[in-house]
This record gives structure tokens, sequence and C-alpha cells, in this order.
């Protein structure tokens, strides 16, 4: 993938969630002005696609130069190629009979614009930008030969948002559907995942574990229990991100068993890191057995904390031994553990979405002047 750090074109970016939509502009992967947020009206199409002009102008008029092109994420399932966005949308009700969403914005600004899933962006900017880079550099700095190139990317809020990027390459699928959101509820069976990981599932769990579904607390509020900053049920507070974080360690296992790659978590629920992580790791971690008897890893791969000093040294060492080649005195080195790690996100959900959708843009008008 080509290194745009020194490429002078800007690209207006966007993240656009159920809640807030965040508008900035990039150049040379870091932002040029500061992003304006503002609410998302995702339940009226009138005032959502009248927000989206008047965050991508207010950014525009920001700018000393004019833009290249708009490009950023949006909640699927979508025709992203073609710039239509419409199907089962849970944070965007008013998309489901599909909006013309890119040619609508490049009839109002008259330059390309490129839409991709969120989860997908997130993905990219944090493979080109983010962790991936990053764990790489620790990896060499720590003298370990081993390097990952892989990332498989989830983001935690109003849905559970799923991306991966493979060698380099976002996989955007035949469909522009690529999803975890809706694979099966290990604590629901009969439900879609996300029903246990995104934030409505805080407040629910802790309600069902309190006794008190009537609570009326936030998510945030919940978390302040946690952490000893507001008076309730802490044990019910803590089991709320716990059984988040198991939930979302099953869909995890799945994505990582097919992907083979380090998974990065973003988005502001990872602030309750320490309550989200174990679950994660113990479904990760867990076993499965066979029709024979035996009993097997949930993965075949050995799982680490990436976060955790003691086991990123574990991940960096693995079991490397020199190996004799036969009938020579060479050797070579070794290292027969298969191992994938979990870490957080170093440079947040929405920088790192900002950076997937800038590098994607230009990526798209170099592919435009190669032809």
């Amino acid at each position: 993938m080509k290194d745009f750090k020194n490429d002078p074109r800007i690209v207006l970016t966007l993240d656009a969630g159920g809640t807030n939509m965040v508008f900035g502009a990039m150049r040379g992967g870091e932002y040029v002005v500061e992003p304006i947020t503002l609410p998302s009206n995702s339940d009226n199409l009138d005032l959502c696609l009248d927000t989206m002009v008047r965050g991508f102008s207010a950014v525009s008029d920001m700018l000393n130069d004019k833009p290249a092109a708009i490009s950023f994420a949006f909640p699927g399932p979508a025709d992203y190629p073609n710039g239509i966005i419409g199907g089962y949308l849970p944070n965007f009700p008013s998309f489901r009979d599909g909006v013309a969403l890119g040619p609508f914005l490049e009839y109002k600004f008259g330059i390309p614009v490129y839409i991709n899933n969120d989860g997908d962006l997130y993905a990219f900017g944090e493979a080109l930008g983010g962790a991936l880079p990053a764990l790489n550099r620790r990896l060499e700095e720590a003298g370990s030969a081993k390097r990952c190139r892989n990332l498989i990317g989830y983001t935690f809020g109003t849905g559970f948002g799923y991306g991966a990027v493979i060698d380099g390459q976002l996989n955007r699928g035949d469909n522009s559907c690529v999803e975890t959101f809706c694979l099966a509820n290990p604590k629901l069976p009969g439900y879609i995942v996300e029903d246990s990981v995104a934030v409505r599932a805080v407040t629910r769990v802790y309600g069902e574990a309190s006794g008190n579904m009537n609570h009326g607390l936030t998510p945030k509020d919940i978390s302040d229990i946690c952490h000893g900053k507001r008076e309730g049920d802490r044990e019910a507070a803590i089991k709320a991100f716990n059984d988040l974080g198991e939930a979302a360690g099953d869909a995890m296992a799945t994505a990582a068993t097919l992907i083979d790659g380090i998974i990065c978590i973003g988005g502001g629920i990872m602030n309750n890191y320490e309550y989200i992580m174990p679950g994660i790791l113990r479904s990760m971690r867990g076993t499965i057995r066979t029709c024979s008897g035996d009993v097997i890893g949930r993965m075949q791969s050995k799982v680490y904390n990436l976060d955790d000093p003691e086991e990123f040294a574990l991940f960096a060492k693995g079991d490397a031994r020199e190996l004799k080649v036969y009938g020579t005195e060479k050797t070579v080195t070794y290292d027969p553990q298969k191992r994938i790690g979990v870490m957080r996100s170093a440079i947040g959900a929405s920088k790192a979405i900002a950076l997937g959708a800038y590098t994607f843009a230009l990526s798209e008008l170099d592919k435009l002047t190669e032809e």
C-alpha cells in the first residue's frame, strides 16, 4: 500500500454514527482542522442529509485548498461501490428503503465521493496507521522475528462494527456485506450477538442483574458505578460489562479462526477495558468438544492480551528455537507456536476510521489517473 504521508491532497471525512456525525479533513494522514460533531438525526432523512451538507460545508469553509474528494464511513449493509445506502439499518432507519447518498453528495460538492462500511474503514485505518504498524514496531524493538500482516477491527458502541484487512487489502466482499453483528448470540440463543455487545446490552444486563429493569441509568452511569464514582449495584455493573466481553469474544473467536489476524478494538465503551477484556479472553481461550470425546481449544491459536506487558513479552518470544537443516551444519529459526493478540486502539476509533477513509480515497483517485 502506498504511503500518503507526504501527499498534498485533502480529503473530507466523516464518521457517521447513529447518534453523532464527526466531520473532518485530512492531509498526510492527519487532521488539518478540528473535527466538527453534529447530531445525526438518523431517523429523519431530510434532516440527516441536511446535517451532512452542513457538516462537510463547514469543514470545507475552514480550508485554504479545495478538497480532492469526500470519503467516509457509513453503517451497512449497502451497495458501497455505487454509494447507495439501504437495507436493514437499525441505527439509520430513514435509509432502509435505499438512498443514493454518494451521487447526492457528488452533485452537491462536485468532487468524487467514496463510502464504505464504518467497521471496514476502522480496520483499514488501524492496519495502515494504527495498531498493526505499532505492534510490528514493538516486536522489532523486542528483538522478535514475529511480524503480523492481518488485522480484524471491532468497534463497540451503538452497534457491533467489524472489518478485516488481509495483507494490506481491505476485504469488502462481493456484496459489500462483511459483517459479524448477526452471528449467533451465546448469551441469548436465537438472537443476534450485537444484542449482547452494543451499549444497549449494558443497560439491559444491569437491570436483570440488579433486579431493577426500570433503573433509568445510562451506560456511562453504569460505568461510573464500576469505577466507584457513583452509587449503585457494583456487582451488577461489572457483570454487565463482563457479559458484553464474553459475547464479543465468542464472535471474535469465530472471525479470528477464519482470518487468522490480530484483533484491535475501538469505541468509547472500551474505557471499561478492565471489565470487558476478561470476558473476551475467557471466550477466546475457552474449549469445545468433539463427538469422539476430545476437548480442544475454542481457537487453534494461543490468544494474548497485547496491552499487558507480560503477555506481550510472551507473544513476542513465542517458542522460537534453532532447528538444524538435515545433512548440513546450517540452522534455521523455527517457532511452532500459533498465536494471535487482542489489543485496544491507541489512536481512537474516529481517527482510525478517518485515516482509513482518507487512504481509500487517495488510492481510488490514483487508480483513476492510471486508467
